[in-house]
């Protein structure tokens, strides 16, 4: 039986700090991602596309308004790189989407790549 795993990472960028949470279970993830401090944001929810399946994965956000489309693309990525269904709650204040979205794109690759090493 697979426990839970935790896995955590930072990165720092535009002067401020972004925070990366990754929880782990055998059939799914939860990542939150978020600037100065850890905090619970806007959050979507992907389910993998079946490797015999073309066409866009199927995403939706749950909660909030704010950065709602990178929440959205952001749990895209996941459950793609993972192939598991995967929530990611996305809290940034500062920065518009535009911003934020190349940055938080770079602490979830890194994150991931963390997972891998260990």
């Amino acid at each position: 039986m697979s426990r839970l795993k935790i896995t955590k990472h930072e990165i720092s960028a535009k002067d401020t700090t972004f925070f990366s949470v990754l929880l782990e279970t055998a059939n799914a993830n939860q990542m939150f991602l978020s600037e100065t401090e850890d905090k619970f944001g806007t959050l979507a929810v992907s389910m993998p596309q079946p490797k015999n399946l073309v066409g866009t994965p199927v995403s939706s956000v749950l909660l909030g308004d704010r950065n709602m489309m990178i929440a959205r693309l952001l749990a895209e990525i996941l459950a793609k790189k993972t192939e598991k269904m995967s929530l990611v709650s996305v809290f940034v204040k500062s920065l518009d989407e535009q911003e934020a979205g190349p940055i938080l794109r770079k602490l979830l690759d890194e994150t991931l790549k963390k997972v891998e090493e260990n």
